[in-house]
Formats: C-alpha cells, sequence, structure tokens
C-alpha cells in the first residue's frame, strides 16, 4: 500500500524557468526587465499599442506624437488636393507644391479646430472631408491628453540599487550585501525586500535551483535615508562556505524584488533587479556616506557603489 504524503512540495523559483542552459543566463536584466524573448507569436496577440505609449521612453513618446501629428496631416493635406483646392477658400499658389502647403496648413488647422478663417470650404466633398477631419482631432487629442495624463499618473518605484554587491564582514560571519536608496523626494514606507538566490544545481548542468535568502531586516517602516539589505551566511544559508570561483562557474544569480507603499499615488509600487555572480566583490565593505547635516542628516546618494577593503571572517 502506497501512502501518499500531505506534505506539499515548496517552490522558490517565482515562476522562473528552471532549465535555462548552463551558462551566461540571467533572469532579471539590472533595469527590472525580465530577459525573455516570446517567439511565435501572432502580431494582434502580442500587440498592446497602451503599454507601449505609456512605458515608452519620454523621447520617443514625443517623437511617435510629432511623427504622427505631421503623418495625419500630411494624409488629409493630400486628400483636399484631390478634392480640389479650387475648393478651398484662400488657398495661394500657382504650383502643387504651393496648393499642396496651403492644404497642409488648412489641415493643421481643422485637426485642431483652430480655424483661422482664411480657408474654407465650398464643395461638399471638401466640407465632409472636414468635417472627418475635426472628428478624427477630437478623438486623437482626447486620447493624446489620456495617454500623458497615464504617463504622469502611473506609479512606479524609482529606487537606486548599488552597482555592485559584496560578501563582507558581518558580525563574527560574513554577509551578502547590497545598498538601495530612493534618490526622489517622494515618501515610501512600508518597504519590504526580498532576495532569491539561483544557481545551477551542479557545474555543467541545465537545472537551476532557487533559494530564498534570510534578510537581517527584510522590512522597514520608513525609507529616508540609505538601506543597506543583508544575507547573513551562516550555516543554514545556501551561500554558506560557497567560493567566489564556485558562483561563477555555477552561474550564481541573485535576484532583488522591493515593494512599497508611495504615499504620492497612495498605491504599491514595486521595484526589481539581480546581481550576477561577476558583479559580487568579496572581501569589501560599503562605505557609510551618511553624515550629520544641522539638525539631521545629509546622504551622497552618488556613493551609493563606495565601497573598501575588508577582512572576511
Amino acid at each position: 500500500m502506497i501512502r501518499k504524503s500531505n506534505k506539499k512540495q515548496k517552490f522558490e523559483d517565482l515562476g522562473l524557468d528552471t532549465k535555462s542552459g548552463n551558462s551566461g543566463y540571467r533572469a532579471l536584466n539590472k533595469d527590472g526587465t525580465f530577459n525573455v524573448k516570446k517567439h511565435n507569436v501572432a502580431f494582434f496577440e502580442r500587440l498592446n499599442v497602451f503599454h507601449s505609449l505609456v512605458t515608452m521612453s519620454w523621447t520617443n513618446f514625443f517623437t511617435f506624437l510629432v511623427m504622427g501629428y505631421f503623418a495625419i496631416n500630411l494624409m488629409f493635406a493630400s486628400i483636399y488636393v484631390l478634392v480640389g483646392t479650387e475648393n478651398l477658400t484662400g488657398i495661394q499658389g500657382n504650383t502643387l507644391g504651393q496648393q499642396f502647403m496651403g492644404a497642409f496648413f488648412f489641415s493643421a488647422q481643422t485637426i485642431t479646430t483652430l480655424g483661422y478663417g482664411q480657408v474654407a470650404p465650398l464643395n461638399l466633398a471638401a466640407n465632409i472631408v472636414a468635417a472627418t477631419e475635426s472628428l478624427l482631432g477630437l478623438l486623437l487629442f482626447a486620447l493624446a491628453t489620456g495617454l500623458m495624463y497615464g504617463r504622469f499618473s502611473k506609479p512606479f518605484a524609482s529606487i537606486k540599487y548599488s552597482s555592485h554587491g559584496v560578501i563582507a564582514p558581518y558580525q563574527d560571519i560574513n554577509g551578502f550585501m547590497f545598498r538601495v536608496v530612493n534618490p526622489k523626494n517622494n515618501q515610501l514606507i512600508e518597504v519590504e525586500a526580498t532576495v532569491t538566490f539561483s544557481m545551477l544545481r551542479s557545474d555543467g548542468s541545465e537545472l537551476r535551483e532557487f533559494h530564498l535568502l534570510e534578510l537581517e531586516r527584510s522590512k522597514v517602516v520608513f525609507f529616508p535615508t540609505m538601506w543597506t539589505i543583508v544575507h547573513p551566511i551562516d550555516q543554514l544559508s545556501p551561500l554558506f562556505k560557497v567560493s567566489a570561483e564556485e558562483l561563477v562557474q555555477r552561474d550564481a544569480e541573485f535576484i532583488v524584488m522591493i515593494k512599497a507603499f508611495d504615499e504620492s499615488f497612495s498605491q504599491t509600487v514595486y521595484s526589481k533587479s539581480s546581481y550576477k555572480a561577476n558583479e559580487i566583490k568579496w572581501g569589501e565593505k560599503f562605505t557609510y556616506v551618511t553624515k550629520r547635516h544641522g539638525t539631521g542628516v545629509a546622504i551622497d546618494v552618488g556613493k551609493i557603489d563606495l565601497s573598501h577593503k575588508a577582512d572576511l571572517n
């Protein structure tokens, strides 16, 4: 008779694939994006216009708006030329290029519902095109306004991470450490950090193992200063007696996720990053960069990566 175990298997892989190859793998990029490429996905299945427009950089966003604005006006200017510029009052110019420029600027006035009154449609066809463009302009400018609001109102945690972690002396043992700071003036409270350690099960294996690391302090109520997150490397730690060479050979990665409540948006925000084995400095300790300033303290955020040599225990 086979007995069924009531003990549930505990998964700590964070939903990442445990079979990921044996060299150069990185689950999470430094900027917090997942290092995953999806192939053979239909175009309309992967299409997400709103997400792309809200998450792209401001430079790309304004470039898209300007190019879209000119493309629409060029399209309607061409339609006005096809309808006939003689059906638009005030269009001056004898050449096709001059007439097209006049139609282009009339289109720009129509789509913004500005209408200086210098140019106006005369026949039914020109009026239909102008009315259609006015309606399209109202819809598009409302959409652009919504996208601008969505970009400004989108909550995100602008947490800055040290570019490297360290293996440093901690009490009478050693510890894995990295630093984080909020460079903005907004207040983050109830900040909670989780660190997952991932590496190949053995040198040459394609399977990875994941360990949720115990932290010296996994949560702080307030986050006005710089926070050094520490994992003590004791006998229960998966890093116990693991060398720097072994971390590199087994393609180790430290995956970090930070959750906080942003008072500005009254919403919970998240931040993610990771450290690979070659981004860990052994036998170094972060330099204390907080100083007294009047009745308060001052933090040099630019020195978040500053560290010095320290003998390991």
